[in-house]
């Protein structure tokens, strides 16, 4: 994980009944791209099913997700640059798209042989993620979002293992506490309470990764427990936090 996005590599095994395993149906504010790297998925929302070697969500869409093999999932921040590019140059109004091997290009075999090959470092699997997004956004031009709102989030993730309201961020943005919760909703997509439970649950994912329980992840990343994590989590990525081994 790094400011900005995220790169998972996942191995999803059979389960005794020989089918995929499949997610709940689940929706997280990130733009979602995932890649084949051997294996197989399938991505469905309510009313549309891509297939393919890489198809990407728009954030906070409802979708469920089988997989079986290996692949890797690319979570890019909505809110970036690139993830604006991204989007824009994706999507056009749709919540599912296969992704043009002109911006794949070849990293989806550069990723599979760095897991494959000699053991190889977080570090080097962000600096690929990294390189992926720039590769997929391209020349596209895209606006950043109002720097008031900049502000709002930034603050927002130094406080989140304490308690945190919109109303204690006005004095940041010199705008009121209504025009503040709409222009938020208007630059984001989501309430600033919706928004501030994912910045949580992907600090929590940030401690988990490093290796903490999950009641460790929990409390450092503001959760009333482990419960309330392990809930979040499965509402926004369609299983249990315990199903994921991270290695």
């Amino acid at each position: 994980m790094w400011e900005g996005g995220a790169l998972w590599l996942i191995n999803a095994t059979s389960p005794a009944t020989q089918k995929p395993r499949t997610t709940d149906l689940h929706a997280h504010h990130a733009i979602q791209v995932t890649l084949s790297l051997g294996g197989q998925f399938q991505l469905d929302t309510p009313d549309s099913r891509v297939e393919g070697d890489a198809v990407a969500v728009a954030a906070d869409t409802g979708h469920t997700f089988a997989a079986e093999g290996l692949i890797a999932l690319l979570f890019i921040e909505p809110e970036s640059r690139s993830g604006r590019a991204v989007a824009k140059r994706l999507f056009d109004g749709r919540a599912l798209a296969a992704v043009p091997h002109t911006m794949v290009g070849d990293f989806r075999g550069r990723i599979a042989q760095a897991i494959h090959g000699a053991e190889i470092t977080r570090a080097e699997l962000a600096d690929l993620g990294r390189a992926l997004i720039d590769h997929m956004a391209g020349d596209t031009r895209a606006e950043v979002p109002d720097l008031r709102i900049r502000k709002v989030i930034a603050w927002a993730n130094k406080q989140l293992e304490d308690a945190v309201s919109l109303a204690d961020a006005v004095a940041l943005t010199n705008l009121s506490a209504a025009r503040l919760r709409h222009l938020f909703v208007e630059q984001t997509g989501l309430p600033f309470k919706t928004y501030l439970l994912w910045l949580r649950l992907t600090r929590a994912v940030q401690c988990i990764t490093e290796g903490k329980s999950l009641t460790q992840a929990a409390h450092e990343a503001g959760f009333s427990d482990s419960a309330h994590l392990s809930r979040t989590f499965r509402r926004m990525f369609g299983v249990a936090p315990a199903s994921l081994r991270v290695t």
